[in-house]
């Protein structure tokens, strides 16, 4: 019988030292049930607040209600993301001015994954990114954001409505400029 207290009790310990006690499970399940799933087509986009790449001023994705937005997630460093660069500039140059269902003009808020500052920044020049909306946290692929949009690759973005609904996910190349056409009024 002292054997199996023995044991018991080395089992207890245990399990109350690497985490397994009814305090760790409730912290568990709270964590769980505060994660939400990344935005889907019709619900609306969760807000955005970062700095600019400037760091003089945050954008709340929040405060472009009224237009349509392309929600674009990237990194500088990931050739995927600068290959479809054109591809986005094409698109903003000509929709920017115009009116859509829902929505007046087209902006893009870009939200880089980058760590480095400087190749960011040095992108956006090369990449003739002229949007104001450049953000960025700095944390790459640990920043709150992307996980909030449940970013797992990049380049990935979210065409949004001037309701903050979301009308789209993941356009590239053509995609994105026929989508927007659908929209236009």
């Amino acid at each position: 019988m002292s054997t199996i207290f023995k044991s018991g009790f080395l089992l207890l310990s245990l399990m109350l030292i690497l985490g397994f006690g009814n305090n760790n499970l409730q912290k568990e399940k709270t964590i769980l049930t505060k994660l939400k799933s990344p935005p889907k087509v019709g619900e609306i986009a969760p807000d955005i607040n970062l700095p600019s790449v400037d760091r003089t001023v945050s954008y709340k994705l929040s405060d472009l209600r009224g237009k349509l937005v392309l929600v674009n997630f990237w990194a500088s460093l990931f050739a995927p993301c600068r290959f479809e660069n054109p591809n986005i500039v094409k698109a903003y140059n000509h929709y920017k001015d115009k009116n859509f269902v829902n929505a007046k003009g087209f902006t893009i808020y870009s939200v880089s994954l980058d760590l480095n500052e400087e190749n960011w920044k040095n992108a956006i020049i090369k990449d003739k990114l002229s949007w104001p909306y450049q953000v960025s946290d700095l944390k790459g692929y640990d920043s709150k954001v992307a996980a909030a949009y449940g970013v797992r690759s990049i380049p990935y973005n979210y065409l949004i409505d001037g309701d903050g609904k979301v009308l789209a996910i993941n356009l590239r190349g053509v995609q994105l400029s026929k989508t927007i056409e659908k929209y236009l009024k």
